[in-house]
């Protein structure tokens, strides 16, 4: 974690005064912490109320988490120039998508107005599992699967190791931790099957259940990482 984060130097920002004086304030216990007084070593987020004695300093930001059922047919996009876009079906202003799905895809989306959400949900490094639920124009074979796994070239560049587990003769399930463009419909073609359905069912601990086509319901940023 970055000093930036750190109590100390948002101290020395905010009031503009000396890191002697933020240590200071710390030792007489001035302040405090989402009501707590706490260490220096303690990260300052937005969602987190800091007050210097009865003074508020930062308030509390509350962010929108919100999961979303995406119908194939629309775009992955807010513009509202689009008329098939996301925009057209939600009733938020200031949220966006994390992540993308392709038009003729459909399934679970996440939206937020926390900036932060986007690096730690899509950078492999991260390894927040997307899971899918995909149905193919033939019949799945062994080799196939041990393909898919182990990782095809597509635009330069070998996918990372994934999970595959047939469902039946045509559909099988896919855990990625990357999201290349495209990425589940590139490396089926390069196995000699065109997909026919796209369904993304997980995002890290958040799954579709009951979500119907089109509906969404707010989520927890916290279960968004439990799985």
């Amino acid at each position: 974690m970055s000093f930036r984060n750190k109590l100390p130097h948002f101290l020395v920002k905010k009031l503009g005064i000396s890191n002697k004086e933020v240590m200071e304030l710390l030792i007489a216990k001035r302040i405090k912490v989402n009501g707590k007084v706490t260490s220096a070593n303690v990260a300052i987020e937005p969602e987190d109320e800091v007050m210097l004695d009865n003074t508020i300093i930062q308030a509390s930001k509350e962010f929108k988490y919100i999961a979303f059922y995406k119908p194939a047919g629309i775009e992955t996009t807010l513009n509202e120039d689009i008329a098939d876009s996301l925009k057209s079906l939600l009733p938020f202003e200031g949220i966006f998508p994390v992540g993308r799905l392709d038009k003729a895809s459909e399934g679970l989306m996440l939206l937020t107005d926390d900036g932060r959400l986007y690096d730690k949900t899509l950078r492999k490094e991260f390894k927040t599992e997307k899971e899918y639920l995909v149905k193919v124009d033939k019949c799945i074979d062994s080799d196939f699967v041990e393909n898919m796994q182990n990782g095809i070239t597509i635009m330069g560049k070998k996918t990372l190791p994934c999970k595959v587990h047939i469902e039946s003769d045509f559909w099988f399930k896919i855990i990625l931790v990357q999201g290349l463009n495209r990425q589940i419909r590139r490396m089926c073609y390069k196995l000699g099957y065109e997909v026919k359905v796209l369904k993304r069912i997980r995002m890290g601990g958040v799954s579709i259940d009951n979500l119907q086509v089109g509906a969404w319901r707010f989520i927890k940023k916290k279960d968004i990482f439990e799985h």
